[in-house]
């Protein structure tokens, strides 16, 4: 038997229930279960703007297109961003025609404060922070130097779908102004593919909510609901929007997972814990910790290895698939102008390899992965 570094795993016959219910109704679009999806995101998480997207890229650009209009940057403008993430956080700048800037990552894979200060300039604007793999890194510090150089910040909380500190949500800490989350299909509350977006400015949110919709002011499930008449189905284009809101099958899914999210983020943390155990005394393993660990997501579970490349061969020979999470950006070519400023993220990048966590394993096959890495390097 194979194992994948990522798999998700779904509540089938409550999903089935879920979606069967929008197909005999006739409604599987924007309304009904969307509307659903994001009054219990709100009310789990505590934000008090979510809007419910086809994905978590879209969202990201959307975050930086409103906060951009709304705050009259202009075409050159940077935002300081991380060279450890998926492309999709750093192609949102460069949909706005912006600048991402990037800072050097932590300990945590996360931007790096210090960094993040000395990348600052008179063309800076805001600062994009990735809570990478459900970590919370060093956001209250990031948040204070946004706060004292009066910088925009967006969460981009892809990974942290269930990550508290101290039972409150990052997302809504203040100082944060949108964050955006990710229900892609191998994240911790997985659909096939969508994402939710919350604005903390309530004025942002209602032009979210046209963008997504093609800049039209009044949605099909609006129009079809409450008081009857023809007028209902007149409305304006307020925007050059997009096709970019989420569809009720997804989000039939996203609410039958969310019930289970906490309980399946317990899971992962057990996990984590035994991968933990097993490597503490390997001097050739660093685990790439977590601060708050005990209510972290974990949606990735990371160590850094010399000769990393080899060990992922070595690990596939044995029916074992784990991945890299990421490529250090700036070695792609549209971002190699700043190619050589952020030297951790340029060695972690080559070092880091992403352990199996899913809710498919059990502890024993953690411990069995996990003796195969020590077997590898042990013998290097």
């Amino acid at each position: 038997m194979t194992i994948q570094v990522l798999k998700p795993k779904y509540h089938v016959e409550e999903c089935l229930n879920e979606i069967r219910e929008c197909l005999e109704i006739g409604w599987t679009g924007l309304g009904f279960k969307t509307v659903e999806f994001e009054n219990k995101w709100k009310e789990y998480t505590g934000h008090e703007n979510a809007h419910f997207l086809n994905s978590a890229t879209v969202g990201l650009h959307l975050a930086v297109e409103i906060l951009k209009k709304e705050n009259g940057w202009e075409n050159g403008d940077e935002i300081i961003t991380t060279p450890i993430t998926f492309v999709s956080t750093n192609h949102a700048v460069l949909y706005e025609k912006l600048v991402p800037r990037f800072a050097d990552v932590d300990e945590y894979l996360c931007l790096d404060p210090e960094d993040v200060k000395r990348k600052i300039n008179d063309k800076t604007r805001a600062v994009i922070f990735v809570g990478y793999g459900g970590r919370v890194g060093q956001l209250d510090k990031i948040i204070k130097i946004c706060k004292e150089h009066n910088l925009k910040l967006i969460l981009d909380a892809a990974h942290m779908a269930g990550t508290r500190v101290n039972g409150q949500m990052p997302g809504t800490w203040d100082g944060v102004d949108v964050a955006v989350y990710s229900f892609q299909a191998v994240k911790n509350l997985p659909t096939a593919d969508s994402g939710m977006i919350c604005f903390q400015n309530k004025k942002y949110d209602e032009i979210c909510r046209k963008l997504t919709w093609l800049g039209i002011n009044k949605d099909t499930y609006a129009r079809n609901s409450g008081t009857k008449g023809s007028y209902k189905w007149k409305y304006d284009v307020e925007y050059l929007g997009y096709k970019d809101h989420g569809n009720s099958i997804m989000a039939a899914i996203g609410l039958v997972e969310l019930k289970y999210l906490d309980e399946t983020n317990e899971y992962r943390r057990e996990l984590a814990r035994c991968y933990n155990e097993m490597f503490k005394n390997e001097h050739k393993i660093q685990i790439i910790g977590a601060p708050h660990a005990d209510e972290c997501s974990y949606h990735i579970y990371e160590i850094a290895v010399d000769n990393r490349d080899s060990l992922l061969e070595y690990l596939q020979e044995n029916d074992i698939y784990p991945g890299v999470h990421y490529r250090d950006n700036t070695e792609y070519e549209m971002y190699s102008y700043d190619n050589g400023k952020c030297p951790n993220a340029h060695i972690m990048s080559n070092r880091i390899i992403t352990m199996p966590l899913h809710m498919y394993l059990t502890k024993d096959d953690v411990k069995m992965i996990a003796g195969k890495v020590i077997e590898f390097v042990n013998a290097q």
